[in-house]
């Protein structure tokens, strides 16, 4: 059974019908001669997933007051992860702070991912491996010092490659790290041996890193926490305003004018934390972040499954490293399972709408863990399909170098003084998005240093012309 609804709203190209379900084939945001479009605006309905089945009753339809303010301090356009610990940044430092979401809180992306949270350590530089570590450790600190019920637990990561080339590859990444920064590379371990690999659950792989520092959690339950304690501060302080797409944005003298259905919001600054979405508000950012849509299954696995330990990331394939699956394993052991974009044309590129599944890439993620993971016990045969209970797509923001796009957007960009971005995560957001939020918060407030930014999330000219 395929579980997902259609929206009649998004234009498209054709339609197919996969087991008696008619289903909207993915429109990408292209012109006939291979131009690109700006985002269209999220998707007004779209695929239920797993972390949406239990929204939070404070935050669904949530208007704090009946009308919409004429006026704020700072306007946060996005309610995930990023825009979330912004707008608690700035609500804790005095700011008057109207949300902006164009769906339910927290319905995008951090709404739809896998649950990982995996700071890059080996396969980065050594100031982004850093920066995500540290987010990674911030977020794992919040949730224990607050007791946040979002499922957090730190089970570590295991990255695993069907090459030797693939396998080498990482081994002498890590070697190199070990010569520049031991301490970071101590935090990365690379097995390639019969017996290690057992012991890690793998088969018809040639090697593996082994990283302790990678959770798995419920994301929405944390941003919904983050969400709901900001609501105490009452509306003067922080206003959540769901159901309310910004159409357009503009720059009126010393404020932003932010142009809504429900009316119009004036602003000396705006952090936009719109990720996938942000062209349709900046067309000129249209080739520096653009959509690509993940799709995410939950999968029921055999009665006789032995629990797995870690998270797991998988790269299928063997040359390069373009397609990859990552899962975790909830507590009730439904294995959450996504990845295999490229199974489909085009890698569901420039595809904005989150209210279809793709019948290619949901077919190969049922199959996905018979070849490369052990669950049954050693001498039991594995499945090759395993059954979903629910399947669901989200929208990433990728960005042109792979890069998060973190800071003032300067006026070639369609900007100017007093509009800023935190977004272009390119799948990666969990340890990135938060901290790189609250840099701009602190920036609005006048404390630019207290985080320090990887130099390659600024926004220079010489990378906008990259």
């Amino acid at each position: 059974m395929v579980h997902f609804q259609l929206s009649l709203r998004i234009p498209i190209c054709f339609i197919i019908t996969i087991q008696g379900i008619t289903a909207l084939a993915p429109q990408q945001i292209l012109t006939d001669n291979g131009d690109t479009h700006p985002a269209h605006l999220p998707s007004q309905q779209s695929t239920l997933s797993y972390w949406l089945r239990e929204p939070s009753k404070a935050l669904l339809g949530h208007h704090s007051t009946e009308e919409l303010p004429s006026y704020a301090d700072v306007v946060v356009v996005g309610s995930g992860i990023a825009g979330s610990f912004g707008a608690r940044e700035l609500v804790q430092g005095g700011k008057n702070v109207l949300m902006l979401e164009a769906r339910e809180a927290c319905s995008g992306a951090t709404g739809r991912n896998g649950g990982h949270c995996r700071p890059a350590i080996y396969s980065t530089t050594r100031p982004i491996a850093h920066f995500e570590l540290d987010t990674y450790n911030f977020l794992k600190d919040l949730v224990a010092e607050h007791n946040i019920s979002c499922d957090w637990q730190s089970a570590g990561a295991v990255l695993s490659f069907p090459s030797e080339e693939q396998s080498y590859a990482a081994a002498q990444k890590i070697e190199a790290l070990r010569k520049t920064d031991l301490a970071l590379a101590s935090k990365v371990h690379h097995y390639n041996s019969t017996r290690d690999l057992n012991r890690l659950r793998l088969v018809n792989m040639a090697g593996a890193v082994e990283q302790p520092d990678a959770a798995k959690l419920w994301p929405y339950k944390l941003v919904a926490w983050v969400l709901e304690r900001l609501l105490e501060a009452g509306p003067d302080r922080f206003n959540l305003q769901t159901n309310t797409p910004v159409e357009t944005l503009q720059k009126d003298g010393e404020y932003w004018l932010l142009k809504t259905q429900r009316g119009t919001v004036r602003a000396k600054d705006v952090l936009l934390a719109t990720n996938a979405y942000t062209s349709h508000l900046l067309p000129k950012m249209k080739d520096l972040i653009y959509p690509v849509r993940a799709q995410v299954a939950a999968l029921t696995p055999p009665a006789d499954a032995i629990p797995l330990p870690h998270t797991h990331v998988w790269y299928v394939g063997g040359e390069g490293l373009s397609s990859d699956v990552y899962l975790i394993q909830r507590p009730d052991d439904t294995l959450i399972i996504g990845g295999l974009r490229h199974s489909a044309p085009d890698g569901e590129e420039r595809v904005d709408h989150d209210d279809t599944v793709n019948d290619i890439i949901r077919d190969q993620l049922y199959d996905a863990c018979h070849d490369a993971l052990k669950l049954r016990p050693r001498c039991a045969a594995e499945p090759v399909t395993l059954p979903s209970t629910m399947d669901w797509t989200g929208i990433m923001g990728f960005s042109k170098d792979e890069k998060p796009w973190v800071g003032s957007v300067p006026e070639i960009l369609g900007g100017g003084k007093g509009l800023w971005i935190a977004a272009g995560f390119t799948g990666h957001g969990m340890p990135v998005a938060a901290r790189s939020a609250m840099a701009m918060a602190q920036q609005i407030m006048g404390r630019p240093d207290e985080i320090r930014l990887p130099q390659e999330y600024l926004i220079t000219d010489e990378r906008i012309h990259k």
